[in-house]
């Protein structure tokens, strides 16, 4: 994926120049899917596509495109610089930093007839004003707009210390994404690994552990996908002294070693299968004449 030209792209995804292999984006991507069934696979899950579907794809993100024949959708890809104001936003501080955050909508009535006419216009917008300043301010603001209504269809977010605390524990992962111990995350965040475990449960069912864990394991994924570093390289830049100790923890996250998970890839980069229906979501260009 080519780096944007402006702060927002749009494109029909016909028109773009992608191919089956992963692709990692440190843009936003919002894909509204305009005609055909297929699939598209974001962070190995893949997802089953009917005009109307909605993907939305983050920064660092891997997006696999299945290639069938008739499917189109219209693509939005934006910087996040453009989107300053964002965190002050109830309820889209997660929804637009959080890596296991809903991709996938299918929006339906008033929501979808919305959200529809929202991504038109900005496609309209980036291509009459696209390049000025008042072009760049309009389409923020649109975008802004946009990843509210989306953030309209997602549950109401967790509140309360417990949710604070678990926002802050993503916040230093996000920072720093290497295999530490959870006591050291928990004395980064001044508190005790109980306390941090204990609010992990309460918001997630899942223990701080098992986050850190899951959080590590998407990485590694995502490295091993799109990069061509050796194995043992993609572990030492996780935090891993061993390479034994990487395919170990591998492995028991995945149930497959490195390697494995990477030649899979290579034979077969985009499942035509899908194991994920939709419910809701780079940087891409189009094809020169």
């Amino acid at each position: 994926m080519q780096p944007l030209a402006g702060p927002v792209a749009a494109a029909r995804l016909s028109d773009l120049p992608v191919d089956r292999m992963p692709q990692r984006t440190e843009d936003h991507v919002v894909m509204l899917v305009t005609a055909g069934q297929g699939t598209h696979t974001l962070d190995f899950v893949t997802y089953a596509c009917r005009p109307g579907t909605l993907l939305w794809g983050r920064p660092g993100q891997v997006h696999q495109f299945g290639g069938q024949t008739g499917f189109d959708a219209t693509v939005l890809a934006f910087s996040p610089g453009i989107l300053p104001t964002m965190p002050e936003i109830d309820g889209l501080r997660d929804l637009v930093a959080d890596p296991f955050a809903a991709t996938c909508w299918q929006p339906a009535g008033e929501d979808e007839e919305a959200i529809v006419a929202e991504i038109a216009q900005i496609g309209v917008d980036q291509a009459r004003y696209g390049g000025t300043r008042l072009g760049t301010a309009l389409l923020a603001h649109s975008m802004a707009v946009l990843l509210m209504r989306i953030a309209a269809l997602a549950p109401p977010p967790p509140a309360g210390p417990a949710a604070l605390l678990l926002g802050l524990l993503r916040a230093e992962l996000e920072r720093d994404v290497t295999h530490r111990r959870v006591e050291e995350y928990a004395d980064a965040l001044r508190c005790s690994v109980r306390t941090l475990t204990r609010a992990s449960l309460a918001v997630t069912g899942r223990s701080a552990k098992q986050l850190i864990d899951e959080r590590i394991a998407l990485e590694a994924k995502r490295l091993l996908a799109t990069g061509e570093d050796p194995v043992a390289d993609v572990g030492r830049r996780l935090g891993f002294d061993e390479p034994t100790n990487f395919g170990r923890f591998f492995a028991r996250e995945t149930g497959q070693s490195p390697g494995a998970f990477r030649a899979a890839l290579r034979r077969s980069p985009a499942p035509r299968v899908p194991h994920q229906r939709s419910a809701l979501p780079g940087r891409l260009t189009p094809r020169s004449a």
